[in-house]
């Protein structure tokens, strides 16, 4: 009798466990994972971003659990106003950008440092008569932005030579081709157009002019620092996997590859001055302070926001 009902019981389990089986079955790995998490970084093209580039086309945000939309505009201003407006989460940016932003009071923060130093440069002719920083005074000159760290160093020293330049706010291949046409006297460029010029046989002057500068901020609005801080750490150490997937082959083919489909830029020219972009993810906290104080130096903004610049929840992560 009691071999029967243990043998009941047994055949009871093993019906529960059939049931279970068959019920199992039907679900497949995928609805059992986590949904990546999305996050939208508003995007303005350039070499300089090639981590954000990287870390997405090679799987790293996967491999972290994030769903990445790169939103692509058209500069530092858009990408920063898609971020003040919510439709982003996070941008990169020259980190005059931010710093101007946030000592507006726009609520969002530097998380990290995208690379360091500064690489844009002043590009002229060959036979520039630009040769000293007092030669810029009355001069034409093409750059990006009034805000773009190395047009603020040259304005800084032209300033300190008793003189000053005009500046005529171009993106890089405009740069190139009012250089071409000579209406302008030079043209402050960064990568990869200062390697497309250089091939072209131009000349960069005052090449160390902000090689103390730190160059690029990845940026996120105080909203999503709040409510996805976890999610954003991952975000950070999958670009860290990136840089260091650039920094040890700036010239790997897949590196240029994608470098060249993000940017249009010509491959030559990628790999001409891919080297010369050092990423990281520490931030530059001395350095920006600096850049703030120019800021305010040049009377773009009123007060230096100093320690506000940077997310406490970042701390022994980027800084």
């Amino acid at each position: 009798m009691k071999r029967i009902k243990s043998f009941c019981a047994l055949l009871a389990v093993s019906a529960i466990c059939a049931v279970l089986l068959a019920a199992f079955a039907h679900v497949s790995p995928a609805a059992s994972a986590p949904a990546p998490f999305r996050l939208v970084v508003a995007d303005a093209n350039t070499t300089h971003h090639l981590n954000l580039y990287v870390a997405k086309e090679l799987g790293i945000f996967d491999k972290y659990g994030l769903d990445v939309v790169i939103e692509s505009v058209a500069d530092n201003a858009a990408a920063r106003d898609l971020v003040v407006s919510g439709t982003a989460d996070v941008f990169w940016s020259c980190p005059t950008v931010a710093i101007a932003a946030i000592a507006n009071g726009t609520p969002f923060k530097s998380i990290a440092q995208v690379k360091r130093p500064c690489t844009s440069v002043l590009v002229v002719e060959q036979d520039s008569p630009i040769v000293s920083f007092a030669d810029l005074n009355g001069k034409e000159i093409a750059g990006i932005s009034p805000t773009c760290e190395a047009v603020i160093s040259l304005a800084v020293k032209a300033k300190d030579a008793g003189g000053s330049f005009s500046l005529q706010r171009l993106a890089g291949g405009p740069a190139i081709a009012a250089l071409e046409s000579k209406s302008v006297d030079g043209a402050i460029l960064e990568e990869p157009h200062v390697s497309i010029a250089e091939l072209a046989g131009y000349k960069v002057v005052f090449p160390d002019v902000s090689a103390n500068i730190p160059c690029r901020t990845i940026n996120a609005s105080d909203r999503v620092i709040a409510s996805s801080g976890d999610q954003l750490k991952l975000f950070i150490r999958a670009v860290d996997e990136a840089n260091a997937r650039i920094l040890a082959n700036p010239t790997a083919d897949d590196i240029v590859e994608i470098a060249s489909a993000y940017t249009g830029a010509p491959k030559e020219a990628i790999v001409y001055g891919n080297d010369r972009l050092k990423f990281t993810i520490t931030l530059d906290r001395d350095g920006l302070r600096k850049l703030g104080d120019e800021l305010v130096k040049l009377g773009s903004i009123k007060e230096n926001p100093g320690e506000r610049l940077f997310a406490e929840a970042f701390r022994g992560i980027t800084w």
